[in-house]
């Protein structure tokens, strides 16, 4: 018995050295199929989209009103879910029952802080579009004090923004913050229960030509060349894995619309126009139409660097007590993929891509 026992010894070595490679190899191969996102399902039967009815989410109005996201998305399904608040958005991103999502920079941030870094942005849409307007009497940061002014809401990219100016005026705590949805404003600026509001476009434009409003601060100022990212296109990390295709597909769509609107404005003012009253049973002017599309600018490149300045905005703000690690927060790969297949520019994350 024990001499058998010597002879099949190296036999059983041999079987083990050869058990413990394979399972390297396995562990190797899992590691590599996470890392290359090798869990590609194919294109996904539906596809959740979030937007809001605002002239800064004009290429998802436009995408989904003159049918580029289908045409994309082949027999794949598209949901539409539209929001007044970055907040409810992004809290539907987390909780899995939206993928893909219009969203403004602010709650871009919070969501992937949130998921520990399972929300990240993939594009960009809109630069620009957001005011300081207020009542006529006020022109100047310190008179202010003690009046209302409006935010779509709380946490939000124009209420990250007006808290930071506020903090940077000396005026934190002197100048009530109402947070309401942005169609509710102008009626509440008419009848003086807000004395103005920090607004994206077109809700500041409608204030400005419709209820007799002045821009006190135009966002555009405080920024290098005017230019900070308004709206950026956000995607569950998981569905970006399981279905890249899906994604091109709605990047694909967004990039159409852009191009489409910047060729065709007038019809692309109309068609931001149908889709906002559909969404919210109002019809702008065409003054005020023509002049919210004058503040925006319709891009897919996020401003990839403006993102750690304004993670310290909300720390300045108030909102949260330290600024994000943006690290892996920006994923371009499927866009710079799109945008290659199309012979356009690619767009630099600034470092802030994952490793």
């Amino acid at each position: 018995m024990f001499g058998r026992s010597r002879r099949l010894t190296p036999v059983v070595a041999a079987l083990l050295a050869l058990t413990a490679v394979l399972a390297g190899c396995s562990r190797v191969d899992r590691n590599t199929t996470a890392a290359t996102g090798a869990t590609d399902q194919g294109p996904a039967t539906e596809v959740r989209l979030g937007y809001f009815p605002n002239m800064t989410h004009a290429p998802a109005i436009i995408g989904v009103d003159k049918g580029y996201y289908q045409a994309q998305l082949g027999s794949t399904t598209l949901t539409t879910q539209t929001f007044n608040s970055g907040t409810d958005e992004a809290n539907a991103l987390l909780g899995g029952s939206l993928d893909i999502g219009f969203i403004g920079s602010g709650p871009a941030i919070n969501a992937f802080t949130k998921s520990e870094g399972k929300i990240q942005v993939i594009s960009g849409a809109v630069s620009g579009g957001a005011e300081l307007v207020v009542e006529p009497g006020i022109s100047t940061p310190d008179q202010l004090k003690g009046k209302t002014i409006a935010t779509p809401s709380l946490g939000n990219t124009q209420d990250v923004s007006l808290k930071k100016w506020l903090a940077g005026n000396k005026l934190t705590g002197q100048v009530n913050v109402a947070n309401m949805d942005n169609p509710v404003t102008f009626n509440a600026f008419r009848t003086g229960s807000v004395d103005g509001g920090w607004l994206p476009e077109p809700w500041a434009s409608q204030l400005v030509l419709d209820a007799g409003a002045k821009v006190l601060v135009d966002e555009k100022s405080l920024w290098p060349q005017g230019l900070f990212p308004t709206t950026v296109v956000v995607v569950r990390t998981q569905f970006l894995q399981q279905h890249p295709e899906t994604v091109q597909a709605v990047l694909k769509g967004t990039i159409a619309a852009i191009d489409w609107a910047s060729a065709n404005r007038s019809a692309a003012e109309a068609a931001v126009n149908d889709g906002i009253q559909k969404l919210t049973h109002q019809t702008l002017s065409q003054a005020v139409l023509d002049r919210a599309f004058d503040e925006i600018t319709l891009s897919a490149d996020p401003d990839s660097k403006t993102f750690p300045q304004l993670a310290q905005d909300s720390v300045t703000a108030g909102v949260v007590k330290t600024a994000a690690n943006l690290k892996g927060f920006l994923d371009l790969r499927p866009l710079n993929a799109v945008l290659s297949q199309q012979h356009k520019p690619t767009i630099d994350a600034a470092g802030l891509e994952s490793q």
